[in-house]
């Protein structure tokens, strides 16, 4: 018997790919000729590429490897064949298995408001689901319940939207912020379903106001984020700083005058909290070791130069040294912060004075560009980043394995890139307006985006149409089970 699901196994190898799988490139060295050389390549093709005797086994076309094109059907027969010695799939096997199904089927619209969709973010299990709109309210879904409203947020003293919400690690409480000084707090476990903010729930108000400045009427938040151990908040304020927030001494406990110009994202490193990463209007990311303050006083560990106009997010890979980051200037870049330079005094803006993103199409001649001293490890184009300040990530670990980057965009899409080669693997198009903000189920082949429309879509895989006829389902199983039987 196992000879013959060997030899089945190995039959299977040029059956190509099952249908609806993402034919992005994979990490394998000299597969593609744009794939850059760099440590971080090994790190992905270790965390999503086949067993080795799955792609040593696998045939070569036009001398370059198909370990990326491994299909799920020969992985599944390799595990029953153990040929890993293991009796399972690896985390890399599950990931490879799992990447190669993007959601990109057609939607399910989960919501649809009146007022624009600024913020969305999946819990970290992935059993709830957070939206913040325009018009003072944030929802939050019941992911495992057919996606029922488990809390209803009327937000107090919102200036202009919300701009960012997020939950604590332990999901008890629920922060958000505007552009106000004031960011309030909500506890997420209460039995109240419909929380009116100091009517039927109270929301505690915490101050990061500006001692310096007198003026609040120009002070907002536009990026917040807890760090892993649930204890301090860090904010991206208009008054070009970072500041932290003791939430167990309730006190404001540090404040970097950090940029420029408006700080519109900050996240920390990693797990640690040690190191905190921000973007600016100034067009850097920096990079800030709150352990070296005392001997330095306050400055940026480092600087990350590259982008011509103005950083709208950042996310980190969770590891201290990589981030991804999204531009004004039309691209997201990857950087590793061990290629960063300690000064950025003499690198000049390059920018038309008199283009401004909110209401403006990006300069056509802008597009062929690049910063003469991009320390970027790659750049990746094809998104717009106009009228908001849109949203990029790196894909899930548990699924994917880190080897996708996805961003919204104002083009009203989706877009998924290819980590390693840059190559677009896939382009979601259904709302009207700008996706401001996407979140990847970190479990399941799930998406879910939110836009301007005021429409929150769920992207899946293998999508509405198969889910609700499974005829067809069952005519591709017996397809299965007759290659298996001969």
């Amino acid at each position: 018997m196992r000879a013959l699901r060997y030899k089945f196994w190995r039959s299977c190898e040029d059956k190509g790919n099952a249908g609806g799988e993402s034919e992005g490139t994979g990490g394998n060295e000299g597969e593609s000729s744009d794939q850059f050389d760099h440590e971080i390549v090994q790190l992905t093709k270790l965390r999503s590429a086949p067993h080795e005797r799955l792609s040593r086994e696998t045939p070569k076309v036009g001398g370059r490897s198909r370990a990326s094109s491994v299909s799920t059907l020969k992985m599944l027969a390799g595990r029953e064949a153990n040929c890993s010695g293991r009796g399972r799939f690896s985390t890399a096997d599950g990931c490879h298995v799992l990447s190669r199904y993007l959601p990109v089927n057609t939607p399910v619209e989960v919501d649809n408001t009146r007022s624009r969709a600024y913020v969305s973010q999946f819990s970290a299990d992935g059993s709830l689901f957070i939206a913040g709109f325009q018009g003072s309210h944030i929802r939050i879904y019941n992911v495992e319940k057919d996606w029922q409203v488990h809390k209803n947020i009327l937000a107090k003293s919102l200036r202009w939207t919300i701009t960012d919400t997020c939950l604590s690690p332990d999901q008890r409480f629920l922060v958000y912020a505007s552009l106000s000084p004031i960011v309030h707090i909500v506890d997420v476990g209460s039995s109240t379903t419909e929380s009116l903010a100091n009517v039927t729930e109270i929301h505690d108000g915490l101050d990061f106001s500006s001692y310096d400045n007198e003026d609040d009427d120009e002070f907002g938040i536009f990026s917040i984020k807890f760090s892993t151990d649930g204890r301090e908040l860090v904010a991206a304020t208009s008054d070009d700083s970072i500041y932290v927030y003791d939430l167990q001494a309730n006190t404001r406990t540090l404040h970097i005058p950090a940029h420029q110009a408006d700080v519109n994202t900050v996240c920390f490193a990693d797990e640690t909290g040690h190191v905190i990463y921000s973007g600016s209007d100034d067009h850097l990311c920096k990079v800030w070791d709150r352990r070296c303050f005392n001997d330095r006083g306050q400055a940026a560990a480092g600087v990350l130069v590259g982008h011509l106009e103005g950083v709208t997010f950042i996310d980190s890979r969770g590891d201290g040294r990589y981030l991804i980051s999204n531009g004004k200037d039309q691209t997201t870049k990857l950087w590793d912060i061990r290629k960063m330079t300690s000064n950025a005094t003499n690198y000049p803006r390059i920018r038309d004075p008199d283009w401004d993103y909110r209401w403006m199409e990006y300069p056509p001649h802008a597009k062929t560009m690049k910063h003469p001293r991009d320390m970027s490890l790659t750049t990746y184009s094809g998104h717009s980043v106009l009228r908001t300040l849109i949203r990029c990530y790196f894909s899930p670990e548990y699924s994917t394995g880190r080897k996708y980057i996805f961003t919204g965009s104002s083009d009203c899409c989706v877009y998924i890139y290819d980590l390693v080669s840059g190559a677009q693997v896939g382009c979601l198009d259904y709302h009207e307006g700008p996706v401001r903000d996407v979140s990847w189920h970190p479990v399941y082949p799930m998406l879910v985006s939110s836009s301007w429309d005021g429409r929150i879509a769920k992207w899946e895989f293998p999508g509405p149409d198969e889910e609700l006829n499974p005829s067809a389902v069952i005519r591709k199983k017996r397809t299965i089970r007759q290659h298996f039987l001969y």
